[in-house]
């Protein structure tokens, strides 16, 4: 007959864990104490280490500080600089539409004072038809002169007409008005017309004058407006 033994075994997990849990706590602070020595030994200093981390991270936030700064004037530059452009370009713009609406204006300018000027200057009165005849007497000649007017009709023109004659006598050359042919007062002949008016005048030339060209002279009595002066050769017509 066999004799069994019975071997009794006591349990208890929560003890075991934590003794494990105790002998993996000394070892970490064992290991803690030999890195902490090891550093100290090898002249590593935590208190300034942790001042110089402060440092750091103190240095780490003003140059991000500065970058944010620096950041906003960029933008704030970029922003002027695009404004810049813009009133640049647009002063541009202005510049050529002015200088376009100038250039315009002198054309205009340039037209109206065409126009004001050919207005002041244009004849008013003109020698329409000019001739000579003979006269009833020896070296007796008629001038034949008819006034027109190159503008419309408004109203009615008048003033004097100078009539001199040119030539020579043996060799010297000489000219005559119609106070020295005719007896004319003032050598000048009146006019006051609306269309047309028709002046003949009968002169008596000096014996050995020989003449070779008529200058009229038309001053109308307006104002501001210029004589009008024509000259003829001394052409006497046949009959």
């Amino acid at each position: 007959m066999s004799t069994q033994r019975l071997v009794v075994r006591s349990y208890a997990p929560l003890r075991r864990a934590l003794l494990w849990g105790g002998t993996v706590a000394v070892a970490v602070m064992a290991a803690y104490i030999a890195f902490e020595w090891g550093r100290s030994n090898a002249g590593f200093d935590a208190r300034s280490a942790r001042a110089d981390q402060g440092e750091l991270r103190d240095r780490v936030r003003e140059l991000e500080s500065e970058n944010r700064r620096q950041r906003l004037q960029l933008a704030a530059g970029e922003t002027q600089r695009v404004g810049q452009a813009r009133e640049r370009e647009e002063l541009a713009r202005s510049i050529g539409d002015l200088q376009a609406e100038v250039a315009s204006l002198s054309r205009d300018l340039a037209f109206y004072r065409g126009v004001v000027g050919e207005s002041a200057n244009a004849q008013i009165v003109r020698v329409q038809q000019f001739r000579i005849t003979r006269g009833s007497a020896a070296n007796e000649y008629v001038l034949h002169l008819v006034l027109g007017r190159p503008l419309r009709p408004e109203d009615a023109v008048s003033g004097k007409a100078r009539v001199s004659i040119e030539g020579t006598s043996g060799a010297a050359a000489m000219s005559l008005d119609l106070a020295q042919l005719a007896n004319v007062p003032g050598g000048e002949l009146p006019f006051s017309y609306r269309y047309l008016q028709t002046l003949e005048q009968a002169v008596s030339l000096p014996a050995g004058f020989a003449a070779a060209r008529v200058n009229v002279e038309l001053q109308p009595a307006r104002k501001g407006v210029n004589p009008v002066r024509e000259t003829f050769l001394w052409t006497v017509e046949n009959g």
